[in-house]
């Protein structure tokens, strides 16, 4: 089936929507924007009527807020609150604990409990597990397995079966994933490496709260078409929520500001 004819179900299941998002975010940079954005909401149009269904009221909402403007951006989140998919599987794109990028961040540092640096397919279970007991609702393990390789196959931009933070913040509404601000920013290692021994000033190992706020209004200044100095609060309770009681070790910011070499 096609994305247009998934989009005429009354109920889509979990594997369609895994669909319809990868149909649209063709570039896969994790959201739709622009011209992604206006064909899926052209095509949505047309594939309810053609199904004699008229838009649901968050659907109607929806074209109004983004079908007249050409710098809109929604997520996957956005796109899960519009569209009538199996209840289950939307329930961790609604659950409260990931209602903000500071609660994004400590479910990250939960989670990825050895410190790896990504959450492997057994992580990501239990991560699901707990959002789905938090809202009350119990799946068989069957169930549970089949959301966990659907979110794989969603998330897991590189294919190499674990999700990285950047990867699982699509989770987050847009407007809310600041990580997709830093996307832009990043830098090679040996660039990172030489950044932190700058601002962690005492050469403790660790950057904490003042040294963090430092590099980042470097960074703000150094790139305001990515960056705005006015969120530099927001940032920094963000990325500080991945620190260890305050210090901020290497290997945590180098999940925000480090690419991996070539």
């Amino acid at each position: 089936m096609t994305a247009e004819a998934h989009l005429q179900g009354v109920e889509i299941s979990a594997a369609q929507f895994f669909e319809i998002w990868h149909h649209y975010d063709s570039d896969g940079n994790g959201y739709m924007d622009g011209k992604e954005l206006q064909n899926f909401i052209q095509e949505l149009q047309q594939a309810r009527k053609k199904a004699g269904l008229d838009l649901t009221p968050e659907m109607k909402a929806f074209v109004d807020q983004y079908g007249k403007t050409t710098d809109g951006k929604i997520g996957i989140v956005e796109l899960a609150q519009i569209l009538p998919t199996e209840e289950n599987f939307l329930l961790f794109f609604r659950c409260q604990q990931l209602k903000s990028s500071e609660d994004f961040m400590q479910t990250w540092r939960k989670y990825d409990s050895d410190h790896s640096g990504f959450i492997d397919s057994e992580e990501l279970k239990s991560f699901l597990k707990d959002l789905l007991q938090k809202a009350n609702k119990q799946i068989e393990d069957s169930k549970l397995s089949e959301y966990t390789e659907i979110m794989l196959r969603m998330f897991d931009a590189n294919n190499d079966g674990k999700l990285e933070l950047t990867e699982l913040a699509r989770l987050l509404p847009v407007q809310e994933n600041f990580l997709i601000k830093f996307q832009g920013v990043k830098m090679c290692a040996k660039e990172f490496n030489k950044a932190f021994e700058m601002y962690d000033q005492d050469g403790n190992g660790y950057i904490d709260e003042n040294e963090l706020d430092a590099l980042l209004k470097d960074l703000c200044e150094k790139n305001k078409k990515e960056l705005d100095i006015n969120n530099l609060a927001t940032y920094k309770k963000s990325i500080m929520a991945l620190s260890d009681g305050g210090k901020l070790y290497r290997a945590e910011l180098a999940l925000i500001l480090c690419a991996e070499e070539n």
